[in-house]
């Protein structure tokens, strides 16, 4: 008896809307563990002899950077995987608000999709910081980093960047330029994400999607990645930046660089309907009238 009230109670999580956010924490908890994992090993772990300084560009290489860009991109993948059959895997408040600009998601879920994103891209944080704390603070102490420090020979900006994103230098503290940014790699994100759940275009077979999407993100990274480093997810750049603020990066992490905090989270949703928008009317309904005029429909 008491077996079947537990299976009971199972099966009535799994059936609820707590089934799908235990999925999208799970999922964005992983994406964040691998994304700022990988940052880890190229900022602190394969650094931590002091060769790079951090009042030197952050990613001394373009290896460092290839390492990023395909670290996320298998990062996003693998994500996908784990949580794409439970929730559709948003993993991402700009694809959770796109999918209910369109009608796909009910609009009720769509805060309780957001806090299940933060708070599993809090944990993934967490996580990478309990793995790679003793690499860290060896490379701020080779490099003479002071963690929470920003601007001058002490600052904390390279060892943030393992978490979280900032604008790069040349913006000036202009934020018009990385909110641009963040608008663009989102659209170009979303529009992939559309075409590919979009039944009537040419959806990947054989549970390819995922891989699609993280060469999305790979291709997002190579292409726009340096401007502001391509954060396209306001809980990916939001919940590691809230755990970096209160694990010692202060202000560098929140209000960030020029206040920068706020950019990451509006512009990714601003690109995330934008692109929901502008693929309905540019692209689905031409299928939509293409196969409903086809003699075989």
């Amino acid at each position: 008896m008491a077996e079947s009230s537990g299976l009971s109670a199972r099966k009535g999580w799994a059936r609820t809307i707590w089934g799908e956010l235990t999925a999208e924490f799970l999922g964005t908890a992983l994406l964040i563990a691998f994304g700022d994992g990988v940052v880890a090993m190229a900022v602190a772990a394969l650094n931590s002899s002091g060769r790079a300084s951090s009042s030197t560009t952050i990613f001394q290489a373009s290896g460092d950077w290839l390492l990023i860009t395909w670290g996320w991109a298998l990062a996003v993948t693998m994500a996908v995987y784990v949580a794409g059959g439970v929730s559709g895997a948003h993993i991402n408040p700009a694809v959770t608000l796109a999918f209910a600009t369109t009608g796909d998601l009910p609009w009720w879920k769509v805060v309780p999709y957001w806090i299940a994103q933060v708070a599993g891209a809090f944990v993934g944080a967490a996580v990478v910081f309990l793995d790679y704390g003793a690499a860290i603070g060896a490379y701020e102490k080779a490099a003479g980093i002071v963690r929470g420090t920003l601007g001058g020979p002490q600052d904390s900006t390279a060892t943030y960047s393992i978490f979280a994103t900032f604008p790069a230098r040349y913006y000036n503290g202009n934020l018009l330029g990385p909110l641009f940014d963040q608008i663009l790699g989102t659209f170009l994100l979303l529009m992939i994400i559309f075409a590919i759940s979009d039944k009537l275009n040419l959806p990947p077979a054989s549970n390819l999607s995922p891989l699609i999407v993280g060469l999305a993100v790979a291709a997002i990274g190579m292409s726009f990645g340096a401007n502001a480093g391509y954060a396209i997810n306001p809980a990916r750049d939001f919940g590691p930046r809230l755990f970096a603020a209160l694990a010692g990066w202060g202000q560098v992490a929140l209000p960030g660089i020029d206040d920068y905090f706020w950019v990451p989270i509006v512009g990714p949703l601003i690109g995330g309907v934008l692109a929901a928008l502008v693929y309905r009317y540019a692209i689905h309904n031409v299928l939509v009238a293409r196969h409903e005029a086809s003699p075989t429909s």
